[in-house]
């Protein structure tokens, strides 16, 4: 007897409607993020006067655009077995604070993708500011479509993007594709514990770009569909309720702190959708993983 699994409607509908404007959506939402090169050069300027000579450590409390900031990129690079003579891609890597990070600390030799242009930008000042160019680059490009070639990383790490991505397949194959033989994949991302409401999957959408999401178990089938072993897959949701609690203020703050300084402070759907955001982690309706597997 044939076991017919029933996907509700209001997934196709809305995955019709992503699917086809990820890309611009994504761009949108990036280029008015509250954090941002202007803002954190901003703040710098602020706080030592000028920007000569500065320090990639000096940039850490303002460029870490995810959850756990140093410690959960730490927790990536045991995972992903990081080290001095690593080749490491970061797929969306932002404004590259991930990048520079594990170049200094760890010495690797570090190639971010990123979609955004305004960010890929943005972060190729920063990094030329830190003098970590040498071993430390954003590239511009889709994680669907890497610009590296076959079989030349050690590690491809990710924080929190591959919700964005409207074939997160595709991306994972990609990283497969561009790992040499064991090579690692430790990364973080968004999970659905509950199905969504039709409002609430679109209110992500009009505000963060957010595609439609999967359980820790099917996260895990589909990375293994990749070509990956699964090590591990680490529940954060609990983890990040209280830290995203601290982000939407330090967003609040960073709002307010934009406008006073004359740079982009964010579309207001971004604002709204991140305040439901953080009321379903605490209520465990939506969470956060760390997968690490090998190739």
């Amino acid at each position: 007897m044939w076991r017919v699994r029933l996907i509700p409607l209001w997934i196709y509908l809305i995955r019709g409607q992503l699917m086809g404007d990820a890309k611009t959506q994504t761009i949108y939402f990036y280029d008015r993020h509250p954090i941002s090169s202007d803002i954190i050069l901003a703040k710098l300027r602020s706080s030592r006067g000028d920007l000569n000579s500065l320090r990639p450590d000096e940039l850490f409390p303002h460029d870490q655009d995810h959850y756990g900031g140093l410690a959960a990129t730490d927790e990536l690079a045991r995972g992903a077995q990081i080290g001095k003579t690593s080749q490491v891609a970061d797929f969306c890597a932002g404004l590259g604070g991930t990048v520079r990070y594990l170049a200094h600390k760890y010495g690797a030799n570090v190639t971010g993708i990123e979609l955004t242009p305004s960010r890929v930008a943005g972060a190729q000042q920063l990094t030329k500011l830190v003098g970590l160019q040498e071993k430390a680059r954003v590239i511009e490009g889709s994680v669907m479509s890497v610009p590296l070639d076959d079989a030349t990383m050690n590690a491809v790490v990710s924080q929190e993007s591959f919700c964005h991505v409207p074939d997160p397949k595709k991306a994972l194959s990609e990283a497969c594709r561009v790992l040499k033989q064991d090579g690692r994949l430790a990364f973080t991302d968004w999970i659905a514990n509950e199905q969504l409401t039709t409002d609430d999957a679109q209110l992500m959408w009009d505000g963060m770009a957010i595609q439609p999401l999967r359980s820790i178990p099917d996260y895990c089938r589909l990375v293994e569909s990749a070509g990956f072993k699964v090590h591990s897959a680490i529940d954060l949701t609990a983890e990040w309720g209280p830290i995203l609690k601290e982000r939407l203020a330090m967003y609040q703050r960073l709002r307010e702190e934009a406008r006073q300084a004359g740079t982009p402070m964010g579309h207001d759907a971004f604002h709204k959708s991140y305040i439901r955001f953080v009321e379903l982690i605490q209520q465990r309706k939506l969470g956060g993983v760390r997968i690490v597997a090998t190739k």
